[in-house]
């Protein structure tokens, strides 16, 4: 990789005249203004540049006037969907691609090589058309991208959002892409693995053609008058603005109002081809949504940038790091741009310092790189950067596994993988000499009032951080990545009153996975990985507020009211808000509570916190459940190490920890089994995830080392299983990512509830049947135990109580393999599943979804009773064989996935592979687990080093085959319930006094 900081020599010094088909995507004006730059400066050179586009020809007429520029508009792929001005429609997306791009590929491979040939084009140019790079190679001719993300990096997520059947598109692309001979990198990139080798430059940005005084003249605004302009490319559908929202004196300037739009008087609309960068330039501030042309025009104008995210366009975060490093950015959430809280946002920005002084004349770079490309300079070098695109496919694989909203940048774990991904202890405990100095770190600053820490090093962690938090809040001081959610929680609490802590673990599905919902026994194990909460509450009075939030009781002149203010650490490793603040009386609907279903709305309205609801929805479930009245203001800090998207029921965890920590601090004695119950209506009917209950349960009423033994009707622990001494079990991350709010999950549950109705009414149509001769089965089928059976049957409240051989005599058979939802609608009426809705139009599978839960059962009560018995080697390759038994069942309901399978492979080429006779460690089997569709593998294997060296064995050639080193699950703890909780206050002498 070569970083060219300027032009080598001065663009305009051409030694031959070339042509240029330069290929803009079709999303949006922003690459088209960026590529106007680059143009620019190679038509200034003497070139003639063949602009092939779908965006309006004066985009690029306006800014140059030159017979050396040629427009050809054609639309070669679509980009992102938009919903509205902050929503990208990721299915929709997929599909207009497909359509755009892949139906008619051979025909537009056909139409571009001749065309290519036709104009004699010397140097083929794409932002970022995947399709260009494959044609610029048919034809012979090379070619180069310019750009800052990828479309295979963007797509990765839709695919996961919208089914396996997508995924050929994001191959096709990083395929198309690899093509090209190097990448012109521009600042704010993403991780781009399709490209073999790669050139940065500086800032892509438009010149400005008049100066701030003198477009301030044009528009008749006063030097000492407020500026702000709304650069959202259009505004959100529905969206009215108002006068009141902007501070008095302000004025500010729409792009993209409709002509006939009416605004208010301190509103001012821009003709629509208005040059942005001189009224950018002429600003105070810029409110808008995250895009390259915006934030590199802030950061080149030391503009302010006040930001709303962006749904599901994956670009933004890069972006959004780079404008927070140069102490350009002021985040607003979603809701205050809607209702107009615009004023603290506002003034917050002015009084930023931008600080950006890096290079802004990457257009010309770009010129000077592609002409001496044209001309038959190598940039790219002779080998592939291979650091780099490991790094880059690493992260882009890490895109595929994870959770809505998960994580957009590098993570954090990345750098130390070698070092921290191998095989850690059993349990999260320390040892004794080393509990020590973690011991005194936090007992010097906290008085444990209530609860024992029971040793466990992530809860001393946990304390620590918060010990921490009043000299972040002091000094200000904090780390960059970490800057914001540190900040906001330092202002979190009132140090002299009590806090409460609590913490509850992931879990690793042993046996029953997604049986669960229809009543199966499972066997679940609490991991080490957990969340820890620590919540306050206050007197509204007394209550710590955030600035805007205390903006927004003062507009309303109600005085103190209940406050929830939530800081979650780790949104720098995801796609959301580290914050979230909410009136508790928002849950009110009159006299009593919202309905669960306003709530999901209610949460629904800005995806960027959408992750709120499995906190606050403990609240309301509380309120509606249990009858109660919240009437102070609660400060509730989230810090988790349970992953996102890997099928550990990171959710689960955060509810019961929350849930637990709100119960604790209100004297609410829940038991666990109760506490997970209402946790799952959360999930259910707050969040809108299908799961079952077995999450919650394990993370409420899980024990360290044991398996939470539990038939799931509804939630019925029935003991805590041993494991016994000479068998492990580990968890494999497969990098897939893994949602129990996936549509394939929720088509399998609706699957397997269709068929227990179809077995219902199979049951009760043989009961009604006067003549059973008639219905091919003999009168003595249906005597005495039959007649009973059948009774039974014909009532079936869970699908597990159904015996496998009664299934396979009485109804497999009858069962359909597929049903459209309106075929079953029209027969059926309802799956009577309260936490599904059936689509009409799309097709279920019946027979793999009912079939798979009936055995599931049985394997699991095999299992159980297996672990109990003599030690031998039967033993445990019979244990194996129920997990890949269970593993491939998941695969034939259409949940499996090509990272989990690859695991379970390597398990089976471990265990059948001759190991020496000095090799103690021996894998016996592996499966799918959680809600399937990717997440992680468990492994049962001996409890030996050999085993452990053979789980690192298979790390290492999983990373070998896909670039990604997984996550090993080892070790466990106890649940929230065994737990308890922590109240704990701060010493006064440990504060840190303020200075004067």
């Amino acid at each position: 990789m070569r970083i060219v900081k300027e032009a080598e020599e001065a663009v305009s010094a051409s030694r031959n005249h070339l042509v240029f088909a330069y290929y803009v995507t079709g999303h949006g004006f922003g690459h088209a203004t960026r590529v106007i730059e680059v143009v620019r400066h190679l038509i200034l050179a003497g070139h003639d540049v063949h602009v092939v586009s779908g965006a309006p020809e004066f985009v690029f007429t306006s800014a140059i006037q030159s017979p050396r520029l040629f427009i050809r508009k054609v639309l070669l792929d679509c980009g992102a969907v938009q919903a509205d001005a902050l929503t990208v429609d990721r299915l929709a997306s997929l599909e207009k691609y497909h359509e755009t791009a892949v139906v008619p590929r051979a025909t537009i491979l056909a139409t571009e090589v001749e065309w290519l040939n036709s104009i004699k084009a010397d140097l083929v140019v794409s932002d970022v058309v995947p399709v260009a790079c494959r044609a610029a190679a048919d034809a012979g001719i090379r070619s180069v991208c310019v750009t800052n993300f990828s479309w295979d990096f963007i797509y990765a997520e839709y695919v996961m959002a919208a089914g396996h059947h997508h995924r050929s598109i994001v191959w096709q692309i990083a395929e198309d892409y690899s093509h090209c001979e190097f990448l012109i990198r521009l600042p704010g990139y993403c991780p781009m693995p399709a490209f073999r080798d790669v050139v940065d430059v500086p800032l892509v940005v438009r010149r400005l053609h008049k100066q701030r005084k003198e477009v301030r003249k044009e528009l008749g605004i006063g030097e000492d008058t407020k500026l702000v302009i709304l650069n959202f490319g259009g505004q959100p559908a529905g969206w009215k603005l108002k006068e009141e929202y902007l501070p008095p004196g302000w004025l500010c300037l729409v792009c993209g109002a409709s002509d006939t739009e009416e605004l208010p008087p301190n509103f001012i609309k821009l003709a629509k081809d208005a040059y942005t960068p001189d009224l950018i330039a002429a600003s105070d501030c810029m409110l808008g949504k995250i895009g390259y042309g915006t934030v590199s025009e802030a950061l080149a104008f030391k503009l302010p940038f006040v930001f709303v995210r962006r749904d599901y366009f994956n670009e933004e975060p890069f972006l959004r790091n780079m404008l927070e490093y140069y102490q350009s950015g002021v985040e607003m959430i979603r809701r205050d741009l809607l209702t107009g809280h615009w004023k603290p946002y506002l003034e917050r920005a002015i009084s930023l310092k931008p600080c950006y002084e890096g290079g802004t004349n990457g257009g010309e770079v770009a010129a000077h790189i592609l002409q001496e490309t044209a001309s038959g300079k190598n940039y790219a070098s002779d080998k592939f950067s291979g650091a780099r695109r490991l790094r880059d496919a690493i992260v882009l694989g890490y895109q595929l596994q994870r959770a809505p909203g998960r994580d957009l940048c590098i993570p954090d774990w990345f750098a130390n993988a070698e070092s921290e991904l191998g095989l850690p202890n059993k349990s999260p405990t320390l040892p004794v000499e080393e509990r020590g100095a973690h011991m005194e770190s936090y007992m010097e600053h906290f008085d444990v009032l209530h609860g024992d820490v029971q040793g466990l090093s992530d809860t001393m962690s946990f304390l620590k951080s918060l010990a921490e938090l009043n000299s972040v809040y002091d000094s200000g001081m904090a780390e960059k990545r970490q800057m914001r959610e540190r900040k906001a929680a330092a202002g979190l609490f009132n140090w002299e009153e009590d806090i409460f802590v609590t913490r509850a673990p992931g879990r690793l599905d042993v046996m029953g996975g997604i049986a669960d919902y229809s009543g199966s026994l499972v066997l679940q194990l609490p991991i080490r990985e957990a969340c820890h909460v620590a919540l306050q509450r206050n007197h509204p009075t007394k209550h710590r507020l955030w600035k805007h939030a205390q903006a927004r009781q003062n507009a309303k002149g109600e005085g103190s009211k209940p406050v929830l203010q939530i800081v979650s650490y780790g949104s720098e490793l995801s796609n959301r808000a580290p914050t979230f603040d909410m009136d508790l009386s928002d849950f009110m609907d009159g006299e009593g509570p919202m309905s669960y279903k306003k709530a999901r709305k209610y949460f629904a309205q800005d995806p960027a916190q959408k992750w709120a609801a499995y906190i606050a929805g403990t609240i309301l479930v509380l309120m509606k459940e249990l009858g109660v009245r919240f009437e102070d203001s609660i400060s509730l800090l989230v810090s988790s190490t349970v992953p996102e998207g890997k099928g550990v029921s990171s959710s689960a965890s955060v509810e019961v920890a929350s849930m637990s920590a709100i119960a604790a601090a209100h004297g609410l004695s829940i038991s666990p089994r109760d506490l997970a119950l209402l946790c799952q209506k959360v999930e259910n009917h707050i969040v809108g995830a299908p799961c079952g209950v077995m999450d919650q349960m394990t993370s409420a009423c899980g024990e360290a080392d044991k398996l939470l033994a539990m038939v799931c009707q509804p939630a019925e622990v029935i003991g805590l299983v041993d494991i016994p001494g000479h068998i492990r079990f580990w968890g494999i991350d497969s990098g897939i990512r893994h949602s129990v709010g996936g549509a394939d999950y929720g088509s399998v549950r609706i699957g397997a509830f269709m068929g227990r109705k179809m077995i219902k009414s199979r049951a009760s149509e043989l009961l009604s049947n006067s003549s059973s001769l008639a219905n091919g089965i003999s009168h003595d089928d249906l005597e005495d135990d039959g007649i009973e059976l059948l009774e039974t049957e014909s009532s079936l409240y869970y699908l597990c109580n159904l015996p496998p051989h009664r299934y396979e005599a009485m109804y497999a058979k009858q069962l359909p393999e597929t049903i459209t939802g309106e075929a079953f609608m029209e027969q059926y009426s309802d799956h009577n599943d309260t936490v599904t809705v059936i689509d009409p139009k799309r097709v279920y599978g019946v027979r793999a979804s009912a079939r798979h839960p009936i055995y599931e059962n049985f394997r699991v009560k095999a299992f159980k009773a297996l672990l109990t018995s003599a030690t031998s080697e039967d033993q445990l390759t019979s244990l194996g064989e129920l997990l890949y038994q269970c593993h491939y069942s998941y695969s034939a309901c259409g949940l499996g996935s090509d990272g989990t399978d690859r695991l379970v492979q390597l398990v089976q080429d471990m265990q059948h592979s001759k190991l020496p006779k000095s090799e103690d460690g021996t894998l016996y089997g592996a499966k799918i687990t959680g809600g399937g569709s990717g997440g992680t593998v468990c492994v049962m294997g001996r409890n030996s080093l050999g085993s452990s060296h053979q789980i690192i064995e298979i790390q290492q050639r999983y990373k070998g085959a896909t670039g990604f080193l997984p996550y090993v699950f080892d070790g466990s703890s106890p649940g929230a319930g065994r737990f308890g909780y922590l109240k704990i206050r701060r010493r006064l002498s440990s504060l840190k006094p303020k200075e004067q």
